[in-house]
């Protein structure tokens, strides 16, 4: 069986200048590269919103980027209009070795739905497609880099945990957004649910 660099999200609207940037997340760019060379495998995850998405804030009367609401599948973070189909902000980061890519998933495409995991919609229910495309390949051992730390990279890496996946998740080259202490909750989480954290001088 073999191993998986799953690259969540490191495209222009998520490092600095882009409609929701994460702190330094274009840093990470040059160590992901490296790894891409070593790797087995390399899928790359792209958030790819249409407009008016339920979870962009502007898409609510009175609501703020980064409140909170309810939707049908539970409680969800607004936030700024990001990655829209087709637009400059929704483009993979452009120093990012793209053509080392074998599949690109693209996730957050259903107008009602946000999806933060690389492998289901934030209803937990609707798969993306990796889990069978990963499996069929003999693909049990991931390692997960990416944009955002507390997000993206964290429903990732527990889902793929959940599934069976052995998961290890390279502190070094992710960022996070850190908004009101997602951070180590979403630690926690990952180490709960059986996640490997490889920290920052590994």
């Amino acid at each position: 069986m073999g191993q998986a660099l799953i690259v969540i999200d490191v495209q222009r609207d998520f490092c600095p200048g882009g409609a929701l940037a994460v702190p330094d997340g274009d840093a990470i760019v040059p160590g992901i590269n490296a790894m891409m060379s070593e790797a087995e495998a390399v899928i790359l995850t792209q958030d790819w919103h249409p407009v008016g998405h339920s979870s962009f804030a502007s898409s609510h009367d009175g609501k703020a980027p980064y409140e909170m609401t309810d939707m049908p599948y539970g409680p969800q973070v607004l936030w700024p209009d990001h990655c829209v189909q087709g637009s400059t902000g929704a483009q993979f980061h452009p120093d990012l070795n793209v053509d080392r890519a074998d599949l690109i998933i693209r996730k957050g495409y259903n107008p009602q739905i946000d999806s933060y995991s690389a492998f289901f919609e934030n209803d937990r229910k609707t798969p993306t497609g990796l889990e069978g495309y990963l499996r069929t390949r003999g693909l049990d051992r991931l390692v997960m880099v990416g944009l955002a730390t507390d997000f993206c990279v964290n429903y990732s890496a527990v889902d793929a945990a959940k599934l069976g996946f052995k998961v290890t998740v390279r502190e070094q080259f992710c960022r996070a957004i850190d908004l009101d202490g997602s951070l180590s909750a979403a630690w926690d989480g990952m180490q709960a649910a059986g996640v490997t954290r490889e920290g920052t001088d590994g």
